[in-house]
């Protein structure tokens, strides 16, 4: 792979709704959306230097361009070597949805009151682990000015700060709660439950004084002098741009170029290291562990998933590859009807369930029907990357090795990633479709694992071939997504 003709892109969407810009708050890229309407933050992806994905809205694409005219290069058509953006930000929804229906039913309120809660505990105790806030301030910058999440006038709320629990209810409206599992975050509890039904483990990690070691993996040496082709000033113009789109939110933005930082900006209270909600981003982290079980050699991405519930002779499901749940293209029915349909916040909503009640999500994946052939058809649907977790969980415990601290062992450790939190359903399952959390230099560090083919620092962690494989538009997408 030549890497100088390859740029890591990377979105970081904590939430979703727009913001008023005040004094020295930050905003960046907006989301992808499908027909559906619903956010997609497909997460660090390395993206061909070719435009041949989808776009990722003018906003992005004006401050990846406003980016690369800092940085002269011998042909200006194609983008700089080895530039990585990441950006931390609240999806730009508006903050009220014109003909948006009311959710007002009780199973809609009580779904709201769930995610309310997983919201205001992980803001409060993950969020909190760097940059500390006010349940008052968790529930009015994260929740409640944001229509699309649905917060209702007369919900009541409280933040047990000993017991590490947020609930949320109101009239007729059954008290939900989350509760904090240190490594594994937030927890949405099934209702009337108190407790939830694995045992949280401490995650060990990467210790502080990694911190002293030399960059990537260390801090020591992550920026320095800019190389002569970058222009400072463009450089600041493109970020004191990208920092003042008041309804993007932008809370992080990080760019490295030939691996090293070149700039970075943070919200007031925001730092390098606060983990923050990075939604879809996640799927590419499981992506990325299914790329180390196929480095390991336990199977191939042209392999059937290897599903024990698929493999009855006349079960369709059979013929589903590891690489088509990587496409999204699995062809599983798995309905997806965003925060803005009539259905949004019913069970039927299957694709968002998993963040507002509290069940088995891979259960809820891998237990679904098929509609389409696979491999026809892209559709962005949780069902896949769901289906992609169970298969690494079933696989490491299989091996006898702990599930929980898999991701930090095999990746984030390597490449120095030391503020990740994933966190899990009642069950023990990560939920790696949007409730991971991750830091901006830790997400840039992805992205660079990503934009140098897979090695960190000599030691290959992803197979070969395995980024052009991911980058690689899906057959079943006509618009070239990936």
């Amino acid at each position: 792979m030549d890497r100088t003709r390859r740029v890591a892109l990377g979105l970081q969407c904590p939430g979703a709704g727009s913001r008023e810009s005040g004094a020295g708050e930050s905003n960046a890229l907006p989301p992808r959306r499908g027909t559906d309407n619903s956010p997609r933050c497909r997460g660090l992806a390395v993206a061909p230097a070719v435009p041949a994905a989808k776009s990722r809205g003018s906003a992005g694409l004006s401050l990846k361009r406003r980016i690369l005219r800092s940085i002269t290069t011998p042909d200006s058509r194609l983008p700089a070597p080895e530039l990585v953006l990441t950006g931390i930000l609240m999806l730009g929804y508006p903050s009220a949805i014109a003909g948006q229906t009311p959710f007002t039913s009780p199973e809609e309120l009580e779904h709201t009151a769930a995610m309310s809660a997983h919201h205001l505990c992980s803001g409060v105790f993950v969020v909190g682990r760097d940059f500390k806030r006010t349940p008052e301030q968790v529930l009015a910058e994260d929740i409640a000015k944001f229509a699309v999440f649905n917060w209702q006038l007369d919900f009541e709320y409280d933040v047990d700060l000993e017991g590490m629990t947020a609930s949320v209810w109101g009239p007729g409206v059954p008290k939900r709660t989350a509760e904090y599992n240190g490594d594994q975050g937030c927890t949405i509890r099934e209702r009337g439950s108190h407790d939830v039904k694995f045992l949280p483990v401490p995650v060990p990690r990467v210790g502080t004084g990694a911190a002293a070691l030399p960059w990537p993996t260390g801090d020591v040496g992550a920026t320095g002098p800019l190389p002569p082709e970058v222009d400072p000033k463009q450089l600041r113009r493109a970020l004191d741009w990208a920092m003042a789109h008041g309804e993007h939110n932008t809370r992080a933005l990080v760019v490295a170029y030939k691996g090293k930082i070149i700039g970075e900006r943070y919200a007031p209270g925001f730092t390098r290291n606060t983990p923050q909600i990075s939604w879809s981003q996640g799927k590419s982290i499981t992506a990325a562990l299914i790329g180390v079980l196929i480095q390991q050699g336990y199977f191939g991405w042209e392999d059937p998933a290897p599903v024990p519930e698929w493999r009855g002779q006349n079960d369709p499901r059979r013929h589903i590859k590891i690489k088509h749940l990587l496409r999204m293209s699995s062809g599983l029915d798995f309905k997806n009807y965003g925060l803005t349909n009539e259905n949004s916040w019913t069970a039927e909503n299957e694709h968002f369930l998993i963040y507002f009640d509290a069940l088995n999500v891979f259960e809820h994946a891998i237990n679904q029907p098929v509609d389409l052939p696979p491999d026809s058809q892209f559709r962005y649907r949780n069902s896949d990357p769901l289906t992609l977790g169970r298969i690494v969980r079933q696989t490491v415990e299989a091996a006898g090795e702990d599930y929980l601290t898999f991701p930090q062992r095999v990746l984030f450790d390597k490449i120095g990633a030391r503020n990740f939190v994933l966190e899990t359903d009642p069950y023990g399952n990560f939920i790696l479709t949007g409730y991971d959390f991750g830091s901006a230099w830790d997400w840039t560090r992805f992205g660079l694992l990503h934009l140098w083919d897979g090695v960190w620092e000599g030691e290959r962690i992803l197979p070969e071939g395995w980024i052009d494989f991911i980058t690689t538009p899906a057959p079943g997408d006509p618009n070239r997504g990936y």
